[in-house]
């Protein structure tokens, strides 16, 4: 599989394997199918293998643990991640190392390769009552207390480096990129409808292609995350969900863009993932696949090479007057 550099750090698969799937947060699986693909994903080039905690309440971590028993394949990398919220400032670094020490026994290693700040960023004074059921992190702890910790921990080896999600409130997402200790990596929107579904708590465009160009421009590595929207840019749901949940209004929203992948012969969820792919300034396309069926399918897509200039003009009219999210 091709390689892309993953800013200033290192080379990486152009396609990595998210714990999503794997840890069955959408759609029936095994624990033996998700080792299984795991295990496949490595065998066909993918270098990355992108956990956290809150993928099946560990269980992502646990099946890489299981996979490959603490000792991972030659240049394979992985990275996990933390939902911090906003603790009292003297419980924070506790908070961190206890999060990183627990999915460190889980996947049975001693280092991660990257750690990610998985609330998302807001501002001290914004209203966080839409956070019903995840925390968020103000800025201040994000700046003051989240960085120095993190600091701290590369200097000591036990995580090689760290990142953000790039889901939070934009603003702070952008000025996290222009501060002096800055983010390694971040993981950005990247699907046509610039959409993250029901993970956005608030109001206004997402602007996920600006974070990804000023991500470029900071020398930021870009992992592209939900390239199907959770499972909205497929043929067929996998699973029952509420008219309003964010996956099912964007799965209806992209009738048009099921009907250009029939034309075209191909697949949505295939679509979608040559559509992050080609998108300027991802360094890398995170899958969430649940087993090995989905997982090929991706990496043919990818083999398949980026899309043309005219076809992603296509898809982008597909959605034109939806707006973005």
């Amino acid at each position: 599989m091709q390689t892309r550099q993953l800013g200033q750090l290192w080379p990486v698969s152009l396609l990595t394997l998210g714990g999503g799937g794997v840890g069955q947060l959408w759609g029936e699986t095994t624990r033996d199918e998700c080792i299984a693909t795991v295990r496949s994903a490595v065998d066909n080039g993918i270098t990355l293998l992108d956990m956290a905690p809150a993928y099946g309440n560990g269980e992502a971590e646990t099946v890489v643990g299981a996979a490959f028993e603490g000792r991972l394949p030659a240049g394979i990398r992985v990275t996990t991640k933390h939902r911090l919220g906003t603790p009292p400032d003297g419980e924070v670094e506790g908070n961190i190392v206890r999060s990183l020490e627990e999915s460190l026994a889980r996947m049975q290693l001693e280092r991660v390769d990257l750690f990610f700040l998985h609330s998302n960023i807001i501002p001290d004074d914004y209203d966080a009552s839409a956070y019903t059921d995840r925390p968020a992190t103000r800025w201040t702890t994000y700046l003051e207390r989240f960085v120095p910790v993190c600091e701290r921990l590369v200097a000591e080896g036990r995580i090689g480096a760290w990142g953000v999600t790039g889901i939070g409130i934009p603003e702070c997402i952008l000025a996290a990129m222009g501060q002096a200790s800055r983010p390694a990596a971040v993981q950005a929107i990247t699907n046509p409808l610039d959409s993250p579904g029901e993970l956005k708590y608030f109001a206004g465009p997402s602007r996920a292609r600006e974070i990804i160009a000023t991500a470029k421009a900071a020398r930021v590595g870009v992992l592209g995350i939900r390239p199907v929207q959770g499972g909205a840019l497929v043929d067929t749901l996998d699973r029952a969900l509420p008219e309003s949940h964010g996956v099912a209004v964007d799965y209806r929203r992209s009738a048009g863009f099921r009907t250009l992948a029939r034309e075209l012969g191909t697949s949505a969820a295939a679509l979608a993932h040559r559509y992050a792919l080609a998108m300027q300034g991802v360094d890398t396309v995170v899958l969430g696949c649940k087993n090995q069926r989905e997982l090929m399918e991706c990496i043919d897509a990818a083999n398949a090479g980026p899309l043309d200039p005219a076809t992603m003009a296509r898809i982008d009219a597909c959605f034109a007057t939806g707006g973005s999210s």
